[in-house]
């Protein structure tokens, strides 16, 4: 038995494969070379996700030369994996006929998150290629609103009425067309005479059973039905909370339209995660390493200039205490360090609470429990970096006056990091406003101005 296993995980790292620097250039030559043959053989161990990543990574020359050579290849998986900044020139390169066969193929959320993001003439490009049936399926799927479930659901259900047996069950999918069935599927749904889902079957429920047992005494424990137009974030955090693998979607009369699966659900979580960082970071939500120079410098710019404009407002406060910085220079020195540290708190408080927002952990129940904490952790860290900052500043600048002033600077500095830090996120959450979008401008300029008027302000009192 240890052999077999030993030869099977063998077997496993043998289809493994990880497209290196070798790999795409081999892949590259074929198409300088155009090697249709070449191309093919080296592009067939690929996943669709690994040819989406290749190419993403090569220029708009070099990507369009590989798609026409790769041609009748392309599948509809990889459009799927592929980029929204890119995806759409790709469709553009594809031959008509390429491009019905690759969306014939994908269930029909793959086809509405393919082509809800598009432009009109290739959106009727991708519905002519598909079936009638699939198609007015994908667009009663469109006219929903956009980031809602109807969008993410998919369209194929294995549904069975709840007074069925195991074996009527069985027997039905055994004698199903292959076009009747989703290619992957982890439940039953049970629905009642007016298509109302009651409960859900799994699989290995259904297999294990006898056959006379009836399909509603094995439903699953846990039962979530997810309304059409409930948005995608909220079904993202159910499946995450409840830990589902998959749930029907009804309409406003509760009937059965549809379902969505964990690796959708999931791929919402993993796309409002990454908009968080991108968004924290100032470079727009939709910032791609495909993106060409333009489009990068109109996402980036207005972050730049909100940048700037904090940046102006924390050097007025600064243009208020001329006059004892041209007195005592040691101010200047000092100064960046009290704005830096009170930053460096802020946006570890910041980056907390906009991830316990987007999970649903940091609610109106603990908000001042989690900004009592903060307060708290600031004050402490204020407090120990208030004695290191006043033994260099007496050892540097041989005043005890000046380092008591940059430790107490320091510690309220801290502490408004922390209350900022965490109330800013909040206040913005609770006015509709993302608070990935905007709070760490406001946290950077509380920060930089407290931190600037506090350090000063003392110093005038306390020096002069």
């Amino acid at each position: 038995m240890s052999d077999e296993i030993e030869k099977d995980s063998e077997n496993a790292d043998d289809n493994a494969y990880t497209l290196g620097r070798k790999d795409v250039a081999s892949i590259l030559y074929a198409v300088d070379i155009e090697d249709r043959e070449q191309l093919t053989k080296l592009m067939e161990p690929l996943h669709a996700a690994d040819i989406a990543d290749l190419l993403e990574q090569i220029n708009a020359f070099d990507r369009s030369r590989l798609i026409r050579l790769y041609d009748r290849e392309f599948d509809g998986d990889i459009l799927s994996e592929l980029d929204e900044s890119i995806r759409e020139e790709v469709i553009s390169v594809l031959r008509p006929s390429v491009l019905a066969e690759a969306v014939r193929d994908l269930d029909s959320d793959d086809v509405v998150d393919l082509i809800e993001d598009l432009g009109d003439a290739q959106q009727e490009a991708i519905l002519d290629a598909l079936e009638d049936a699939d198609r007015a399926l994908v667009e009663q799927s469109l006219s929903f609103p956009e980031y809602s479930a109807g969008r993410l659901m998919q369209r194929e259900v294995v549904m069975a009425p709840e007074h069925w047996t195991v074996g009527e069950a069985i027997d039905r999918l055994r004698n199903a067309d292959e076009d009747e069935l989703p290619t992957q599927f982890y439940h039953i749904v049970l629905v009642d005479p007016r298509l109302h889902p009651v409960g859900n079957v799994t699989l290995g429920k259904l297999m294990r059973s006898r056959r006379d047992v009836m399909l509603i005494d094995l439903v699953e424990d846990t039962f979530q039905v997810i309304p059409a137009n409930q948005d995608e974030s909220d079904v993202a955090y159910a499946f995450n909370q409840y830990h589902l693998i998959s749930a029907p979607v009804v309409d406003d009369e509760g009937r059965l339209i549809g379902l969505i699966t964990i690796d959708d659900a999931m791929a919402v979580l993993d796309e409002e995660h990454e908009e968080d960082i991108l968004l924290l970071g100032g470079v727009g939500e939709e910032s791609a390493l495909s993106d060409n120079v333009r489009e990068t410098t109109r996402q980036r710019l207005p972050w730049l200039a909100v940048n700037l404009f904090t940046a102006i407002l924390a050097s007025l406060v600064i243009a208020q205490f001329e006059v004892i910085l041209a007195q005592i220079v040691a101010l200047a020195v000092l100064m960046p360090i009290v704005a830096s540290m009170g930053g460096n708190a802020g946006t570890q408080s910041l980056t907390v609470a906009v991830r316990a927002l987007a999970t649903k952990d940091l609610t109106g129940a603990n908000v001042w429990r989690v900004i009592r904490r903060e307060v708290i952790v600031g004050l402490i860290n204020g407090m120990v970096f208030a004695v290191v900052m006043s033994i260099i500043g007496m050892v540097w600048f041989g005043s005890p006056a000046l380092g008591y002033v940059i430790g107490m600077a320091m510690v309220i500095n801290l502490v408004v990091a922390g209350l900022a830090g965490t109330a800013i996120p909040v206040i913005l959450d609770r006015v509709g406003i993302d608070p990935a979008l905007a709070s760490g401008a406001f946290v950077t300029t509380v920060t930089d101005v407290v931190g600037f008027f506090a350090f000063l302000g003392l110093a005038a009192i306390v020096l002069l």
